[in-house]
């Protein structure tokens, strides 16, 4: 069963005759079945005021359907047939949904300090990388910011926002709670479960604005110290693979990469957290490369 073609229709198919093959009028509306009167006859329907609604309706509330919109116009007194409007609302294309830019969130300014002392303040960010069958990872890293040291180089498959939080639970039994975080904009950090444990712990969420990731320098050149040495030197088959040559690398950065900002001393020499990483420096015989002391498997 051959579908029935409407005016509209008809008339276009009218026109692609006339244009194309030169055919007369008459014939090429014999051919296609319209009527004359049909093809002369001009609507007399002004629509411009239900475009001008729907426009409204759907600027500002983009994400609603033709029934919200209707029952608006409606209730506002407007008594328009509904298979006007909902015509109208078809040949605007408002069936099919918008990509709506994602509004960002704006922010104060942070100036980049270097903390006195250990556990004021701590910055964190993401990396990406893939394995060699495609999978991609995630790594989250965090550091101190007063002496650059690396607190955590954690990889996984994925890291929501409740791996965050587990993560800085592990830290804050080793190391205690800092007194600011620096972080970007990301997903995981402006999250619920995220904002609450830093609530709960009374620790206060230091934002960088939007497209400046400068603006937490600290932990962009650590990535870019971790990217060099280990994401694009090394090709890893798994997580475990990665974590353990991450973890090597950590502790070797923390007792043996020089930082000029710091008199051209390693974050534990700089400022040791411990006494027994105090130790460390006192007998040079235990001041080993670590990261010259493991295998890639």
């Amino acid at each position: 069963m051959k579908k029935v073609l409407r005016p509209s229709d008809k008339i276009v198919r009218v026109k692609y005759l006339i244009k194309d093959y030169l055919v007369p009028v008459v014939r090429a509306c014999n051919v296609v079945g319209l009527t004359r009167s049909m093809w002369y006859y001009q609507s007399k329907k002004d629509d411009r005021e239900v475009i001008d609604k729907l426009t409204q309706l759907a600027e500002a509330y983009p994400t609603r359907g033709f029934d919200e919109y209707y029952y608006k116009i409606r209730r506002e007194g407007l008594k328009w047939n509904r298979k006007r409007v909902l015509r109208v609302y078809r040949e605007m294309k408002l069936s099919l949904r918008r990509k709506h830019k994602k509004r960002s969130v704006k922010r104060v300014k942070q100036p980049l300090e270097t903390p006195a002392l250990l556990n004021e303040c701590w910055s964190m960010d993401f990396m990406s990388d893939a394995l060699t069958d495609g999978r991609k990872v995630r790594v989250f890293n965090v550091i101190d910011d007063c002496n650059r040291e690396a607190l955590a180089i954690d990889a996984g498959l994925s890291y929501p926002a409740r791996a965050v939080v587990e993560t800085l639970t592990d830290l804050k039994e080793e190391f205690g709670t800092p007194k600011y975080i620096r972080c970007d904009n990301g997903p995981e950090f402006i999250s619920k479960t995220f904002t609450k444990w830093c609530g709960e712990n009374f620790i206060e969420i230091k934002y960088t604005q939007p497209g400046k990731p400068m603006q937490n320098g600290y932990i962009e050149r650590f990535n870019r110290f971790f990217r060099e040495d280990i994401l694009d030197a090394y090709y890893f088959k798994d997580i475990h693979q990665l974590q353990k040559i991450s973890d090597n690398w950590r502790e070797d950065y923390n007792f043996n990469h020089p930082h000029k900002s710091l008199g051209n001393k390693s974050p534990k020499e700089y400022m040791p957290r411990f006494d027994e990483e105090f130790k460390f420096f006192i007998k040079p015989e235990l001041n080993n490369n670590y990261l010259s002391n493991f295998k890639v498997s």
